[in-house]
Formats: C-alpha cells, structure tokens, sequence
C-alpha cells in the first residue's frame, strides 16, 4: 500500500490561495491525466467495493463522478449521482447540511436506491465530513444500506472522521492518503 500512497500523493498538486486566501487547493488533475496513476486510484477504490459487498457506487459531486463511475465499471456495480440540488430532472430525495460559511442541499433520484441495496459512497477529498454524513442520511432515507465510504484523501487536520464516526453507524471509512 505504501507504493500506491506513494504514486497517489506525487500526482496531487498543492495550489496555494485556491479558492480563497489562506486554502491549499489539492487538485487531483494531473493524477487523472496519469493513466497508470489513475488505473492505480481505481483498482485500489473497486477493492473496497468488493470487500464491503457493495451493490451500488455513489458519486458525491462532482470530482466523486469521476472517481466513483470507473470504480462501479470495473467492480461490475451501477453507479448513482448524488447532486447539488436542482440538477436531476425527476423526482428526487433531498438532504440539507451545514458548511462553515452557510448550508447546501444534495439530492438523488428518488428511485436509484432501494431497500436491499448495499452502497459504497466514493468521493475523493474527506475534509470537514457535511457532504459525506449528508450522502449517509439520503442513502439510508431511500432504504438502502450504507457498505462503506471510500475516499482518495482525508484532510486529517479538519476532523472529518470524528465528525462522521456516528453518522457511519458501523460502516467503514477507508481512505488511501492521510495529509
């Protein structure tokens, strides 16, 4: 594993000031752009959905869809998109959460998820942990179980995991990096 840590982190470029004063941006492009690199991030994030039977792979938005499609493809999962509010057509369940400068709302279409599903939630940066118990609040309102949430990096300063440890209820919280 210490290999993979290793590629992942030499992939991700820190951006100073983005998008404000005083944020270090981890961007994940050139990771993506790196085809061994990313084959690498995929394989590693499939293993988790394999191990925690998972059925279903949601993507929080948006860098989430980019890492949790590839991830259902190669693990043979559907893949569901967890959105900001007001982006799918149909109807929908709705989750509202607090960030530090105000609130947001993610939605799902109503009909993605069912009892008996088991879902594992991929996104790929766990900083503050909102987005993350939002999605495990929506999962599980449409009946389905949560198998496990799988993130590239956790922004370990921020105390997301803590924030989340009652939310999981149970379920595992694996992440590749710790920064």
């Amino acid at each position: 594993m210490t290999d993979i840590k290793e590629l992942l982190l030499s992939r991700i470029r820190d951006v100073a000031d983005y998008p404000e004063p005083g944020v270090m941006f981890k961007d994940i492009t050139p990771l993506l752009a790196d085809p061994a690199a990313f084959t690498a991030l995929t394989d590693a994030l499939s293993e988790i959905a394999e191990r925690t039977g998972a059925t279903k792979v949601v993507g929080l938005e948006a860098r989430g869809f980019i890492l949790g499609a590839p991830v259902a493809v190669r693990a043979g999962l559907g893949f569901i998109p967890v959105r900001k509010a007001g982006k799918l057509p149909g109807a929908t369940l709705a989750q509202a959460y607090d960030l530090e400068y105000g609130s947001a709302e993610i939605e799902v279409h109503a009909e993605d998820l069912a009892a008996g599903d088991r879902v594992l939630i991929v996104d790929d940066v766990l900083a503050t942990g909102g987005t993350v118990e939002a999605s495990l609040q929506l999962i599980r309102r449409a009946g389905a179980e949560v198998s496990g949430v799988a993130i590239l990096m956790e922004l370990g300063f921020l105390h997301g995991r803590q924030r989340l440890e009652p939310a999981l209820a149970g379920a595992p919280l694996e992440t590749l990096i710790t920064v």
